[in-house]
């Protein structure tokens, strides 16, 4: 699914380079589930955003699904993002003046799904994810890890192919973060490809692959 070869990314320091990942040669195949782990400022979040699409200041090769990212312009490459990925932060990213309602239906309408058809998939969703109850409050209005439920909610509205996550408990107590690693894993059994950013080796565990990140380097 994803092939990284001779990736690299750096900043401009005075005149310098500055690098934050440096010769990343990484294979990641359909349905697997891998943690990304190591120190903080290792270059774990940066990697994730190369894979995310949302950064294409790198230099090496990026093939998705046999497409060459690392080719292709900015807008095309958001739509290969739009159609395939789903990311799960942190902090939720929720759209704070859209409901719960809205902020699943958002995906759907960057896929291209009829409005007709749409209702019914948040609906299965809602239902799924035992927040219909919540679907016209607003983010505000909910608890950190009912936000966080949206937040997967609204990762997996669209059946994307791989899902991207960046210390997706890391707000969250022990009980709701143990939920959303067992969503997590129930999903990937499913098929869909994960690729979690994390500091917990209890959340890696869920993974069948953990890769480290020292410094920017991939790490043994």
């Amino acid at each position: 699914m994803i092939e990284l070869r001779n990736v690299e990314r750096w900043h401009e320091q005075g005149g310098q380079r500055a690098y934050v990942l440096r010769r990343i040669t990484l294979t990641i195949k359909e349905g697997e589930f891998v943690s990304i782990m190591g120190p903080s400022g290792a270059g774990k979040s940066t990697l994730l955003h190369v894979l995310g699409m949302h950064d294409g200041e790198f230099s090496g090769e990026f093939d998705f699904l046999g497409e060459p990212i690392h080719k292709l312009s900015r807008k095309a490459r958001l739509e290969v993002q739009k159609k395939n990925i789903g990311f799960v932060f942190q902090s939720y990213h929720l759209l704070d003046d859209l409901t719960v309602y809205e902020n699943l239906e958002i995906p759907l309408s960057y896929r291209d799904v009829k409005k007709s058809e749409r209702q019914g998939i948040v609906a299965d969703v809602l239902d799924r994810f035992h927040i219909v109850g919540k679907k016209d409050l607003y983010p505000n209005q909910l608890s950190g890890g009912q936000q966080q439920l949206v937040a997967v909610a609204r990762a997996l509205v669209a059946k994307p192919k791989l899902i991207l996550a960046d210390e997706p408990t890391g707000n969250l107590h022990s009980d709701q973060g143990r939920e959303i690693m067992e969503l997590f894993r129930t999903l990937n059994e499913a098929g869909t490809t994960i690729v979690q950013v994390t500091h917990s080796e209890t959340n890696a565990t869920y993974g069948n692959r953990i890769v480290k990140l020292r410094d920017g380097w991939l790490a043994d």
